[in-house]
């Protein structure tokens, strides 16, 4: 059923490897259930400066809330990311690092051997709660935006998590995560696309939205509560939807959720006719619908026309924690939180 993969070094941006670094260097790991994410930062006279983003398509998440299991081929993907993350992190002399393992995690009952390999490699991996990791993306959001006293909802779609938080500056007023995601939901509605009957796809997305309603619903009464004014969305499903809403002729980084529901047929035919569409990435195309479903769903469920993409997520909201943890500060809880993980280059 599965095929065995290998997952290429990523493409990062940053120094060149053979440069030196004066500062501290940390490390976050977010180990999601689509893909994983690496962030070096240096600690320069006070401040962060980003080094290295690197992102990897794993879908560790793949099949997991079926079986119950991360299957051999995801499971042997998301070690061979790991590989390539822990080279480049000891090109840079990475020190510090934290790693998280986020829904998949929380869910796969051999989470735990995944974990156990992690450890051979010689990365340490945190399993954080739906909650904490939406503190942490919170924070990360954050980190992105001009200060603002308005409340601000933040919305983050993952492969088998979608968090929800409404706050102002360093306040969280509601945080939750919810068991809907683009990875979890191809798996659930979406198993065949390519080339599939146009009515019986059309049925499936129908039945994906709707489910994903139902979900939005119940927590859309607490999330307008607050009364927030704008919207962000982070994460790789709403830089997908964005970036297609921009090519369709919308503003710039942003979702419109009339836009969104006027693409409903264009994201169909895309699939059914195997065509290409501007703004979408092959490596996202068959969670195009499933995204759509849920991201459209959810605008409906707490009425919000519109939304912004946020370039900052989890893993900003890791090196904020990181380089906070030992301040106060009402963001975040440290206790509440794993440590952070040392590394022994002697060791290895």
């Amino acid at each position: 059923m599965y095929e065995q993969e290998s997952v290429p070094v990523p493409k990062c941006t940053g120094s060149d490897y053979s440069s030196g670094f004066s500062g501290l260097m940390y490390a976050c790991i977010d180990l999601g259930s689509n893909s994983f994410h690496l962030l070096i930062g240096e600690w320069i006279d006070g401040r962060i400066s980003i080094i290295e983003r690197c992102s990897e398509k794993v879908q560790l998440g793949e099949g997991v809330p079926a079986s119950g299991l991360i299957s051999p081929a995801a499971f042997q993907r998301g070690l061979d990311c790991l590989r390539n993350f822990e080279t480049l992190m000891s090109r840079h002399g990475v020190l510090r690092y934290w790693a998280l393992g986020t829904n998949t995690f929380r869910i796969a009952a051999n989470a735990d051997q995944f974990i156990l390999a992690a450890a051979d490699i010689g990365l340490e991996i945190s399993i954080i709660s739906g909650v904490q990791e939406a503190v942490l993306i919170y924070a990360g959001v954050q980190t992105g935006l001009p200060e603002a006293g308005d409340n601000r909802l933040i919305i983050d779609i993952g492969g088998g998590s979608t968090e929800l938080i409404v706050g102002s500056g360093d306040q969280r007023f509601i945080t939750q995560s919810l068991p809907i995601g683009c990875v979890s939901w191809r798996d659930r509605f979406f198993t065949s696309q390519e080339g599939a009957d146009r009515a019986r796809l059309d049925a499936s997305l129908a039945e994906a939205s709707n489910a994903a309603m139902g979900i939005f619903q119940s927590v859309a009464p607490g999330i307008n509560h607050y009364d927030w004014l704008e919207a962000y969305a982070s994460s790789g499903t709403a830089k997908m939807l964005a970036a297609i809403c921009q090519e369709q002729g919308g503003p710039e980084g942003q979702i419109e959720l009339k836009s969104l529901q006027r693409s409903r047929d264009l994201f169909l035919d895309t699939i059914v006719s195997d065509r290409e569409l501007a703004g979408l990435k092959d490596k996202r195309r068959d969670l195009l619908l499933p995204g759509y479903a849920i991201m459209e769903a959810l605008l409906r469920a707490v009425s919000c026309p519109l939304v912004s993409f946020s370039a900052t997520a989890l893993r900003e909201g890791m090196l904020d924690f990181i380089v906070r943890s030992g301040e106060t500060t009402h963001l975040l809880d440290p206790s509440k939180l794993p440590d952070v993980s040392d590394i022994d280059y002697a060791d290895s």
